[in-house]
């Protein structure tokens, strides 16, 4: 009879898959769950929006590595093990359908997160895993027998297996129990984020949207297209957070402050941007250019941007100089804002930084320097943009270390 004491650290997505994986392929084993905060599972609660964006529907397992831009090496192999697909399976036979939306995105048919959150908790609930909320862990300590773990209240436990799945490293202390282990931290920055710019006209568009705009940063190789927002206090939307997320540790050098270029018609290469424009002239010329959107840009938005550089209300296209031609062509593939600081997305926010990878092995996700320590989620030093491939890698590396804590 196999009555091996495993104890998972941090009740979060990661967590709970993890002890779950552990109860269910061991029924004799012992499995505590340890949540410092007074509720379990609080990410996968307000994520998505409160709908929770469970995964993402691809499920080729290396191209769905390519969605890290920390992990990506070390998850392929994983994601042989436990794809998206193998998510969405195991929500099934748990009675929770999952559908897929038009850009990927995986969401409970339910859109509430609440759906996931239960079917989480019946399953440990139904495996007999002994889940304790406001029980932080204050240190561990490795014995012959295992470790030695005192709780903030000062009570003793100990354990064969431990798993330490407290998330993202957003203070250092988040990482002081594997740093205690023998870990190396690799230091935390912000890796999903929106970006503050101080103009006053792209600003006074808050709440504009744009199907498909490119961001670059000069002097980087950060380059994304994809949906972008207008915010109170700059920019946000997909594209924003997936180049916030590629350049994490480039962006945190700038301190944040650096150049952003936005082509608002990707679509469009320059030849076929001048040709449109030079049409206009010819065909268009008694409008005014300020009332004649290039599509698909909204009329609000192509106001600001023709009016932006100084030209004036009055011009029409049929007076429109070449230079004043060169000035709009610029505006609307190279606007230049000057970001001055990030805002948090609060419902995405995750962190680049964590336990160092090569300390790793991740067939087992247990620990190279400390035999019987697991790790899963966040607190590895992996991190994906968004869409699903965050809470997909809690899922896969719980699901590997709940079944290597109960194996012989």
């Amino acid at each position: 009879m196999n009555e091996r004491r495993i104890i998972v650290v941090g009740g979060g997505a990661a967590g709970f898959f993890a002890a779950i994986t552990a109860a269910e392929a061991s029924p004799d084993a012992q499995v505590t769950l340890l949540e410092r905060g007074p509720q379990f599972l609080s990410k996968v609660r307000i994520s998505g929006g409160g709908r929770c964006n469970v995964t993402h529907s691809m499920f080729d397992s290396r191209e769905f590595a390519r969605r890290y831009p920390r992990g990506e090496q070390a998850l392929i192999g994983a994601f042989k093990r436990f794809q998206a697909s193998d998510t969405v399976a195991w929500f099934a036979a748990r009675g929770v359908k999952l559908k897929t939306e038009s850009d990927g995105r995986m969401f409970p048919v339910t859109d509430s997160s609440e759906t996931i959150v239960n079917c989480l908790v019946t399953a440990a609930k139904s495996a007999k895993v002994s889940v304790r909320t406001n029980c932080g862990v204050d240190s561990v300590t490795r014995g012959g027998h295992g470790f030695d773990i005192i709780l903030s209240g000062g009570e003793k436990v100990s354990c064969e297996r431990l798993l330490l799945a407290t998330g993202g490293c957003r203070a250092a202390v988040a990482g002081q129990l594997a740093a205690a282990l023998g870990h190396t931290i690799e230091s935390p920055v912000p890796s999903l984020f929106t970006f503050q710019i101080a103009l006053p006209w792209l600003r006074e568009l808050a709440g504009v949207s744009v199907e498909s705009a490119e961001v670059s940063v000069p002097g980087t190789e950060l380059r994304e297209r994809g949906p972008l927002l207008v915010t109170h206090w700059g920019l946000s939307g997909p594209v924003v957070l997936r180049a916030s997320a590629w350049g994490a540790r480039e962006l945190h050098e700038r301190d944040y402050k650096f150049q952003l270029l936005v082509n608002w018609l990707p679509q469009l290469s320059a030849e076929l941007l001048l040709k449109e424009i030079t049409a206009r002239r010819q065909g268009q010329g008694a409008k005014l250019v300020v009332n004649a959107p290039i599509a698909p840009l909204t009329a609000r938005l192509w106001e600001a941007l023709v009016l932006a550089p100084g030209l004036s209300r009055e011009t029409r296209w049929a007076s429109l100089t070449r230079a004043q031609q060169h000035q709009l062509i610029q505006q609307l593939s190279r606007t230049e804002l000057d970001v001055t600081g990030k805002s948090l997305n609060k419902d995405e926010f995750v962190t680049c930084g964590g336990v160092k990878l090569g300390e790793v092995n991740f067939k087992t996700m247990e620990s190279r320097a400390c035999p019987g320590l697991h790790f899963a989620g966040e607190l590895l030093d992996i991190d994906g943009i968004t869409g699903g491939f965050n809470f997909q890698a809690a899922w896969t590396t719980g699901w590997i270390a709940g079944n290597a804590m109960i194996a012989s």
